[in-house]
């Protein structure tokens, strides 16, 4: 807390990560469309409020842990030095 960083491991498919580009699910696309703008608008205000208060939110996407685990490490460390 004394780093007031505040880490976010965003699942690709619930809040729509940009680096994935993942279809929308082929039944109900009303209902998907709307809960997935409504997750995406909740994230931003949360990134605010906590930016606001002096946090620093750092947004971790799935795919990227999968994909490059030791680069992420790498930048949380630094950011915690």
């Amino acid at each position: 807390s004394k780093k007031r960083l505040a880490i976010f491991l965003n699942g690709c498919f619930w809040h729509r990560c940009p680096h994935c580009d993942l279809p929308l699910p082929k039944s109900n696309k009303e209902f998907w469309e709307k809960k997935f703008e409504t997750n995406k608008k909740r994230d931003l205000k949360k990134c605010k409020e906590l930016q606001e208060l002096g946090w620093h939110p750092l947004i971790i996407w799935e795919c990227q842990l999968n994909d490059d685990r030791d680069n992420i490490l790498l930048q949380v460390n630094k950011w915690l030095d």
